[in-house]
């Protein structure tokens, strides 16, 4: 493919802060699982990001700050239409060049029961060395952290990957999880091998995403999104330290 055809140049071109290409061909069982065939059938991935401002991320610490909260989550789901745009003009750019591409949409529950979509834009993004899976399961970048949200189009076209798996950089830090007010994360690092409840509770972080807030509004959290010091030193800030929760034993299940 000619460099005037590349999905991740053009991805940056309208918009993108990140832009990568993974390899699927090792993780096609897991990719399965999560999305089974229609989703399986792509060796390829274009994996898109934009940044959150970090404005909005530092206002989250404040629990009580509607208006934080208010502008966070508008900006959340303008960042989540953006990506959903790129990943459509990139996946026609594919096509018209013969190539099969599938948009998948930023933010889009495909099973509430497992409660995740069709495919992990966060594997894709650690394949295509673009950052590691932290014990917040979120992607993060070296330089801004997991302040970004992510989209896919996943492709036949015979692109070159842009890097590989990156190795975890969360060293000893559990900020993360001792922050999550529910105690969502068992601070297990990544493993591939691995099922994600392992690592996150997802029934109760949605549990508590689905109680009112201040002012009977959705509740907004993003604590961890916050906290981790790979997106909050980065940029030099000097907002206030988040307060840290400690931990209490659970009780053991019978």
């Amino acid at each position: 493919m000619s460099p005037d055809a590349d999905p991740a140049r053009l991805a940056r071109s309208i918009g993108a802060d990140y832009a990568g290409i993974a390899d699927l061909t090792g993780v096609r069982q897991f990719v399965h699982a999560q999305g089974g065939d229609r989703v399986a059938g792509y060796p390829r991935a274009v994996v898109m990001g934009i940044r959150l401002p970090d404005a909005l991320i530092d206002a989250l610490a404040d629990r009580q700050d509607r208006t934080g909260a208010s502008l966070y989550r508008h900006n959340y789901d303008v960042v989540n239409g953006m990506l959903d745009v790129i990943a459509l003009r990139v996946a026609n750019a594919l096509q018209q060049l013969g190539y099969r591409a599938l948009p998948v949409p930023a933010s889009k529950r495909a099973d509430d029961a497992v409660m995740a979509g069709v495919f992990s834009h966060k594997l894709a993004g650690h394949l295509a060395g673009l950052g590691w899976i932290g014990k917040s399961c979120l992607l993060v970048t070296p330089d801004h952290g997991p302040r970004a949200r992510w989209v896919t189009v996943l492709t036949d076209a015979p692109l070159r990957p842009t890097g590989a798996a990156m190795a975890p950089r969360c060293g000893e830090c559990t900020a993360c999880v001792d922050i999550c007010p529910v105690h969502a994360f068992s601070g297990r690092p990544f493993s591939p091998d691995e099922p994600r409840e392992a690592r996150f509770d997802a029934a109760a972080c949605d549990r508590y995403l689905k109680k009112p807030g201040a002012g009977g509004l959705p509740a907004v959290c993003g604590l961890c999104l916050y906290v981790c010091p790979h997106g909050r030193r980065k940029a030099g800030r000097t907002a206030r330290k988040a307060p840290v929760r400690r931990k209490t034993k659970r009780k053991a299940s019978s």
